[in-house]
């Protein structure tokens, strides 16, 4: 009797979920994924010396820089649509942002596969794929959807303790919070195999850092550009926190990471650093690649991409072979031994290569379709198409897409064109496109890949203004639900259409005037009506509506000036304008504080 007690005893022992666990020998996987990001901006890429990547570095330095990282569209709904299935999204007709989400929705995700497997799954930050509250339904135990100052859905709080999913006021800036909840993750379930995907909404616009950030990154830089260093450092020190944790609970050589970029910076080709933090460039850079966010030229998808597993990825390695996004299902699928079918997955599982098991390159070729954009890589060897052009490029000397050579090598063209024509012939709809070139793809492809004078730019983006001390010219406000136009007696503002609901309005944000606020406005407008001013202090993350005011206008062919005071007692960081619709010229816009120097239209 007692034989058998002991028996049952060790049986139990056996069944234990803290013993099964401890004999999973399942790694973690963690998946770091920014927006917006530029090949050139990481540290360890070694192009520019103002980007401070420690963290991430580290990464590469444990493990592996893949220096010719892939993501699978130059646009962000496609792009994680295809990472988080592990297929091309093309084939379940999620080409482009605006589709429809059906097919996605259709899809099995590989989070799904490894919750099915026992793993712990979590979401952080941006999903783009559905509304937040319905991120569970694809795979995901925990959600913590933040990716700006607004509430977000979230089904835990910032120390990964459970709560209802529902909107979540947000307490610390969106990417330390992200790095935040997902370290208490870490710690919660340190006995369990997770996986956890990390989405900064980093550094796609608004740009949005923190003083924190911004100081680390002082000296004379484009505002824009200091803007890109600061948001990628905080995603810098979340990397780091993670790690930290991961170290703390001795999970490094448990964990494999993944850090890749959803698609190529957006440059607008003018790289201008408008006021603000709105649409436009979002200050990250894609040398030495060439082209941008929106193309299937190099700019536009090859990305940063880091591979880290200590213990079993020998470190320092840098992997020149091509690699996809599509690889982190296929590989997250083979070592959580989750059975999957010959068409469930269109990537490959890179740890044999990259222990250096297998030698060859991982894939024979990748390929893309966008709209009207296709192209497939083999080897050095990249054809291109954008609507009817054609473009051959060998990237092992070209890396910058330079050389178009489809007239020099047409038997190389012709056979790439043949492979990517078979292949494209698979998506959802058939064909090497999917629509026509828009006007800002053709401009991209003219000034780009044609080294043809670039499109001017919209005047709404650079009206003429004062030089400022260094001989530059620069506006300081944002003019939105409209454009804007120099004239010579001032801006005018423009409705975007004839028949918008919206008002236009400007704004000035990142001021610090000392409350109470003389406000004096001369300006003329095409309907009657009424300009409100609002305004927020520190500490508002909206416009309240208790701070806001009205002046009645009228229609007029002259200049008036009217004025007001905005009765703040406290600091006012952020002004809004919002005109009668119609059409509004300004002569000038004065801003004084109770104390300190005012701020006219062009200061």
């Amino acid at each position: 009797m007692k034989r058998l007690s002991q028996l049952f005893i060790v049986s139990l022992i056996w069944l234990s979920p803290a013993f099964a666990n401890a004999a999973d020998s399942r790694p973690n996987i963690i998946v770091f994924y920014t927006d917006d990001h530029g090949h050139a901006d990481l540290s360890c890429q070694g192009v520019f010396d103002d980007i401070k990547t420690p963290n991430v570095d580290a990464l590469a330095q444990k493990g592996v820089l893949a220096r010719h990282g892939y993501s699978t569209a130059p646009q962000c709904v496609p792009s994680r649509a295809g990472l988080l299935i592990g297929k091309f999204q093309s084939r379940f007709g999620l080409e482009a942002n605006g589709d429809s989400l059906a097919g996605f929705d259709r899809e099995q995700t590989f989070p799904q596969r490894l919750q099915n497997a026992g793993y712990k799954t979590a979401q952080f930050g941006k999903w783009h794929l559905g509304p937040g509250p319905k991120i569970t339904t694809h795979g995901f135990d925990h959600v913590f959807n933040q990716n700006s100052g607004r509430p977000f859905a979230a089904n835990i709080d910032l120390n990964g303790r459970d709560r209802e999913m529902s909107p979540l006021p947000p307490q610390m800036y969106h990417i330390d919070a992200c790095s935040k909840a997902a370290a208490s993750l870490i710690e919660r379930y340190k006995d369990d195999p997770f996986f956890l995907y990390v989405a900064y909404r980093a550094p796609h616009v608004p740009l949005d850092a923190p003083p924190k950030y911004l100081n680390r990154f002082p000296g004379k830089m484009p505002q824009r550009r200091r803007q890109a260093l600061a948001m990628l450092s905080a995603v810098d020190d979340g990397v780091g926190l993670i790690t930290e944790t991961l170290a703390k609970y001795q999970l490094t050589e448990k964990t494999l990471i993944f850090y890749i970029g959803d698609n190529g910076a957006p440059l607008k080709i003018h790289k201008l650093d408008a006021p603000g933090g709105g649409p436009g460039w979002d200050g990250s850079l894609n040398n030495p690649l060439n082209g941008e966010k929106g193309m299937l030229s190099e700019g536009g998808m090859h990305v940063p991409f880091v591979i880290s597993w200590p213990g079993t990825i020998p470190a320092g390695q840098v992997f020149d072979h091509p690699v996809s996004a599509l690889d982190v299902a296929a590989t997250a699928a083979a070592l959580a031994n989750v059975d999957t079918q010959p068409n469930d997955l269109d990537g490959v599982n890179l740890i044999p290569y990259l222990t250096g098991k297998k030698t060859d390159p991982p894939h024979d070729f990748l390929a893309w379709r966008w709209v009207a954009q296709a192209a497939i890589r083999e080897g050095d060897w990249k054809l291109l198409r954008g609507g009817d052009r054609e473009y051959l490029y060998n990237l092992k000397v070209d890396i910058e897409e330079k050389q178009n050579l489809a007239n020099e090598h047409p038997e190389i063209a012709e056979r790439l064109r043949f492979k990517l024509t078979r292949w494209a012939n698979q998506l959802d709809p058939p064909g090497l496109t999917n629509g026509g070139m828009s006007q800002a793809a053709s401009d991209y492809f003219d000034f780009y890949l044609d080294g043809k004078p670039a499109t001017p730019l919209p005047a709404k983006f650079r009206p003429k203004a004062k030089p400022n001390a260094s001989g530059e010219s620069e506006f300081p406000w944002t003019v939105r639900n409209g454009k804007i136009q120099q004239t010579e007696e001032g801006i005018q503002i423009l409705p975007l259409a004839s028949d918008q609901k919206q008002p236009s309005f400007i704004t000035r944000n990142g001021l610090l005037l000392a409350g109470p606020v003389s406000v004096r406005v001369t300006a003329k407008t095409s309907v009657s009506g009424a300009v409100d001013f609002s305004w927020r202090e520190p500490g508002d993350k909206e416009f309240p509506a208790l701070k806001r005011m009205s002046i009645a206008v009228q229609k007029t062919n002259d200049w008036q000036t009217f004025e007001t005071t905005l009765p703040s007692t406290a600091k006012i960081i952020h002004v809004r304008i919002r005109f009668p619709k119609g059409i509004t010229s300004i002569k000038n816009i004065e801003l004084k504080p109770v104390r300190g120097k005012a701020i006219t239209l062009t200061d």
